[in-house]
C-alpha cells in the first residue's frame, strides 16, 4: 500500500474507535451494556447481525473457496438466505417473546442453574476457539495488503477491538456494524466493474474461466454438504448465543421477523457480488497455493482499486471482520456477568456489573488473540471454520432452539444429547481416522453433526409425549417470562428511544464522515474516479439524511424505530 492508502486506513480506524468510544457513558447498567436497552431499530440489529455473521469467513474462507472451487461458494452462502428466511418465520419471534438478556438466562428458567453452568462452560470455551478464527482472518487480510508479520497483526488488531468494545458494549458494536456495512458495500460495488475491465469484461471472463467454474456444487462440497450445511445454519443463526442477541434486543416479535428477513435478504445479493473479485482473480492468476488463495480478495483489490480505496477498503474488511469477534465478546462476557458473576453475587450494583463485565471482555479477548496464532498450525482458517462447524453446529446450537418449541424436553435429555453429539464428533474427527483409518469427507462430517443431534431430541421427544411428561421447568420458564414483560412494560418510550436517537446520529456522522473520505480520494484517484465519486456522493446524501433526522427526532421528541 502506498502513504493514501495507509492514511485512510489510519483515518478510518479512528473513526470507527471514535464511534464506538462515544457509548462509554451508555452502559449505565447490564440491560444497557449487554443488549442495547432492549429497543434496538430493527433494521439496526439486522444490519448488524448480517455483519456479525457474514465477516468470519466472506474474504477470506469464502474467498478461498472461489478461488479454487468458483461458483460453489455463492451456493454455500445460499443457504444463508433460506436459513435467515425460515428463522424469521418460526424462530426469531419466539426468542423475542422471551424477554431474556442472554441465552443462557433462558436455559436457567427451562432447564435449572445446574444445566445452565454447564453449557455456560461450554460455550465460552468453544467461543474463545470460535473468536480466535474470526481474528485470524483479519489479521490474514492486513498481511495480504502491507507484508506485515501477521503474528504482530493478531496481536495488534485484537488490542483495538478488544478496546471498543470493552468500553462501548452493544451500542458500540452494533453503530461500527452498520458503519462498516455502508463502507464496505459501496467499497465491493466498485471492485466488480473493475475486477471484470481488467479481465476484458463478463463475457471474456467467463469464456476464460475453467471447466464447471460456474456449476452449483464442486469436489467436496457437494448437494449433500450443502444440505446439510443449510440446516447447520438455522442452528447457528437461530441458537447461537451471540446471534440470539439480536431477535431480544429489539422491542416487538414482529421486529425480530424483520431481523431474520432482512438478513435473508442480503444474503440473496451479497454472495454474488462478493465472490466475482476472487473468482476473476483465479482466471488472470491460477498460480496461488497452500493459503496463498486466502487472500486472493484482497490481491483482486490491489489489482484494480484506485489511491486510498484500497485503504478504505482494509480498513472496512478489518472492522467488518471484527464485528463477529466483538459480538461474541459482547455476549459471552454478558454470560459471564449476568449467569455466573451475578449467581455469586447476587447483591451486586448495577455499576460493579457492568465493570465485571468490562474485565471479563478483556479477558476473552486475550484468549482470542491466543488461538488466533495457532489457526495456521491447525491447517488454516478453511479447516478450523469447517470443523467448529461440524464438530459443535447441532450440539450446541439445536438444544435451546427445541426448547423453545417443546414442553418436554428436561435438562437430563439435552444434555445427553449434547454429549453424545459432542463424543460422536469428536471421535469421528481424531480418533477412528488413527485407530481405525475410517475418515469422512466433508459432507459426511457435517451430515453427522447437523443429523445426530436432531435424531437424538427427536428420540427423546417421542419418549417423553409418550409418558405425557411435562417438564417442571417449563412453568418456571413462562412465570420468568411473565415477570420481564411486566418488567418492561414500566420502560417508557422516551427511555427506550434515547439511546436510539444517540445511535442515529453516531451513524450519520459515521457515514458523511466516510462520505467525505470518498469524495476526496475521487479528486486524486487516477482510475475509477467516476465511481468514487456516485459512491461518494450517495454516501454523503445518506449521512447528512440520518444526520438531519435524528436531530431533529432528539428537538421534537419524535420517535424512529421502524
Amino acid at each position: 500500500m502506498n502513504m493514501i492508502d495507509i492514511s485512510v486506513v489510519i483515518i478510518f480506524t479512528l473513526l470507527v474507535v471514535g464511534c464506538g468510544l462515544s457509548f462509554s457513558s451508555s452502559g449505565k447498567n447490564t440491560k444497557t451494556f449487554f443488549s442495547a436497552g432492549g429497543a434496538l431499530p430493527w433494521w439496526m440489529s439486522g444490519l448488524s447481525l448480517f455483519m456479525s455473521f457474514f465477516s468470519a469467513g466472506t474474504f477470506v474462507v469464502w474467498g478461498s473457496i472461489a478461488y479454487k472451487h468458483g461458483w460453489v461458494a455463492v451456493t454455500i452462502q445460499w443457504t444463508m438466505c433460506l436459513a435467515g428466511v425460515l428463522i424469521a418465520l418460526f424462530i426469531a419471534p419466539k426468542w423475542q417473546k422471551t424477554r431474556v438478556l442472554t441465552a443462557a438466562e433462558f436455559i436457567k428458567d427451562r432447564l435449572g442453574s445446574r444445566v445452565q453452568k454447564v453449557y455456560t462452560y461450554i460455550f465460552l470455551g468453544i467461543a474463545s476457539f470460535s473468536t480466535g478464527a474470526f481474528l485470524y482472518p483479519v489479521a490474514k487480510i492486513v498481511e495480504v495488503s502491507t507484508g506485515i508479520n501477521i503474528e504482530v497483526t493478531i496481536v495488534v488488531l485484537g488490542l483495538i477491538i478488544l478496546f471498543y468494545t470493552t468500553v462501548g458494549g452493544l451500542w458500540a458494536v452494533v453503530v461500527t456494524d452498520i458503519l462498516q456495512f455502508v463502507v464496505l458495500t459501496t467499497a465491493v460495488l466498485i471492485v466488480v466493474p473493475l475486477s471484470l475491465d481488467k479481465i476484458g469484461g463478463l463475457s471474456n471472463f467467463i469464456e476464460m474461466a475453467p471447466d464447471n467454474y460456474f456449476a452449483l456444487t464442486s469436489g467436496e462440497y457437494s448437494w449433500g454438504f450443502i444440505f446439510s450445511f443449510g440446516v447447520y445454519n438455522v442452528f447457528l443463526i437461530a441458537g447461537n448465543w451471540a446471534y440470539i442477541q439480536r431477535f431480544t434486543s429489539v422491542r416487538r416479535p414482529s421486529d425480530a421477523k424483520k431481523v431474520g428477513l432482512l438478513f435473508g435478504g442480503l444474503y440473496l445479493i451479497s454472495p454474488i457480488v462478493w465472490m466475482i473479485a476472487p473468482m476473476v482473480y483465479r482466471v488472470m492468476n491460477p498460480e496461488l497455493n497452500g493459503f496463498e488463495d486466502e487472500g486472493a480478495y484482497l490481491l483482486m483489490s490491489k489489482e484494480v482499486l484506485p489511491a486510498g480505496m484500497l485503504g478504505l477498503m482494509i480498513g472496512a474488511m478489518v472492522f467488518a471482520t471484527s464485528s463477529s469477534i466483538n459480538t461474541s465478546l459482547n455476549i459471552a462476557a454478558g454470560v459471564i456477568t449476568n449467569d455466573i458473576y451475578k449467581h455469586f453475587k447476587p447483591e451486586s450494583s448495577e455499576a460493579s456489573l457492568v465493570k465485571v463485565g468490562r474485565i471479563a471482555t478483556a479477558a476473552l479477548g486475550l484468549a482470542t488473540i491466543t488461538f488466533a496464532l495457532m489457526v495456521p498450525k491447525l491447517g488454516g482458517v478453511v479447516e478450523v471454520v469447517m470443523t467448529l462447524a461440524a464438530l459443535t453446529g447441532g450440539a450446541l446450537f439445536l438444544p435451546p432452539i427445541w426448547l423453545l418449541f417443546s414442553r418436554y424436553q428436561t435438562g437430563k435429555t439435552i444434555l445427553a444429547t449434547t454429549a453424545i453429539t459432542l463424543i460422536v464428533n469428536f471421535a469421528f474427527k481424531f480418533i477412528t481416522p488413527m485407530a481405525l483409518d475410517i475418515s469422512l469427507s466433508r459432507s459426511a462430517e457435517m451430515m453427522l453433526g447437523v443429523f445426530l443431534p436432531l435424531a437424538v431430541l427427536s428420540m427423546f421427544e417421542v419418549l417423553l409425549r409418550s409418558r405425557n411428561l411435562e417438564a417442571p421447568g417449563y412453568q418456571v420458564l413462562l412465570a420468568a417470562t411473565e415477570q420481564r414483560n411486566v418488567i418492561a412494560s414500566t420502560v417508557t418510550t422516551q427511555e427506550h428511544q434515547s439511546e436510539n436517537k444517540k445511535g442515529g446520529r453516531v451513524i450519520g456522522f459515521g457515514i458523511t464522515a466516510t462520505g467525505a473520505i470518498m469524495l476526496t480520494l475521487s479528486l486524486i484517484a487516477k482510475s475509477g474516479q467516476l465511481a468514487v465519486a456516485v459512491m461518494g456522493a450517495v454516501i454523503f446524501i445518506i449521512g447528512l439524511f440520518l444526520l438531519s433526522k435524528f436531530r431533529q427526532a432528539s428537538i421534537n421528541g419524535a420517535v424512529y424505530d421502524d
